[in-house]
Parts: structure tokens; sequence; C-alpha cells
């Protein structure tokens, strides 16, 4: 491929995101493919310093439009250093959340609306869009108890996104569900209350299915 491919993970907290895209990469890797394997908030150095603010639990009274523009400004440091150079050289890049996170966190999530999110994206990503996102989907009550049993596990502190409450995960949850109905043909839901090993069997024949239609679409080229 001269271009490489962008494939995102993306779904409301607990919901496996981490676990199942770890998988992916290796599955990816035994098939000989050249992988690239990142996160937002994150990335970059630049990008993990901003991550630390926006889920620290400590972070506090920080507005809903200050909030997105962090997301952005490590977004953009993301695709400069990461995300485009790896394109560029024709590896498959695949990312724990991207842009559909802001989309459904700030937009629906804080109630910014879908036209705020759009207009940073347009600034930010512009062409840099996914070519498949898979949206890992579960409901908030079961998604916040598995991410507070991780938590447990760790010994350590519940993250600032997880403790805003049921009725803001369910309207992100919305949101996932709402970009899935709008992009049916890039984003695919995965329910992900099974256990790991099936969950990644879906992503798999998902993940497989894009990338022979890919080929053959190049082949005919």
């Amino acid at each position: 491929m001269k271009h490489g491919l962008f494939i995102t993970l993306e779904g409301i907290d607990g919901t496996g995101k981490s676990t199942q895209l770890r998988l992916l990469v290796q599955y990816l890797k035994k098939r000989g493919l050249t992988v690239r394997a990142t996160r937002e908030p994150g990335g970059t150095k630049v990008g993990e310093r901003i991550r630390n603010i926006l889920l620290d639990s400590t972070t506090t009274r920080l507005a809903p439009l200050a909030e997105l523009a962090l997301m952005y400004a490590a977004r953009a440091q993301h695709l400069q250093e990461v995300i485009r150079p790896a394109l560029a050289k024709g590896q498959i890049v695949v990312s724990d959340r991207y842009n559909d996170a802001s989309l459904a966190y700030q937009g629906y999530g804080r109630k910014l609306g879908v036209a705020t999110v759009r207009a940073f994206d347009r600034i930010v990503c512009a062409g840099t869009q996914p070519d498949l996102t898979l949206v890992l989907d579960l409901v908030p009550r079961l998604s916040l108890q598995r991410a507070q049993g991780r938590q447990s596990e760790r010994k350590s502190n519940q993250e600032r996104f997880e403790l805003q409450g049921m009725r803001f995960h369910k309207r992100v949850r919305t949101g996932y569900l709402a970009i899935a109905r709008k992009e049916a043909r890039r984003v695919k839901v995965v329910h992900a209350s099974g256990p790991v090993a099936e969950v990644q069997a879906e992503i798999r024949k998902l993940v497989d299915t894009f990338l022979a239609r890919r080929l053959n679409r190049l082949s005919r080229k």
C-alpha cells in the first residue's frame, strides 16, 4: 500500500478497548503487516502530558470547551508526530480513540454539540480520517463496573471521566451509536459484553473483511 490505513477503536470507558487493541495489533503483525499502535489522548510526549491533565481526578472545574481544546491540541501533535508519518510510510495505524471520541464525549457527553466539535476537527484533522472505526458497545452500568474493577485491581484511583456519573456515560454511548448510524460504512459496532476471545474474533472478522475489500479495490486500479 502506497498510503497506509487508519483503524480506530472507540467506546465508553470499561469496554475493553486497550485489551482488544493489543490483541488486534498482535494478529495483524502475525499476518506480516507493519502496524503502529497508539492512543488518545496521548501518543506523544506532549500528548501524554495533556492526557495526565485530562484524566487526573483532581482536575476540577475544567470548562467543557477547554477540555475539547486540550483534546485537539494533543491530537494535532499526535497527527504531526505519529499518525501522518506512519500513514505516509504505508503502515497500518491502530489507535485507541481518535476524533469520534471528541464528538461522543465533548459533543454529546458535555453537550457542546456536533457543530462545535466538527469545527475543531476541520481545522486539526482535515482529511486525516479513520478508514475503519470499531465501536465497542456496552451498557454504561456494566462498563463502569468493569472500569471500577480494573482500578481496584491496579490499586489506583478512578480516572476523571469515570467519575462523571451514569447520565454522562449514557449520553456518550448515545453519541457513539449516533455516529455509527450516520456513518455505517466506516463505523462498525461490536458488542463488548462477551468474553475477550469472542469479542476479538468479531473484531478480526470485521478487520479481515475490510482489508480484503481494500486490497481488491487496489488491485482493480
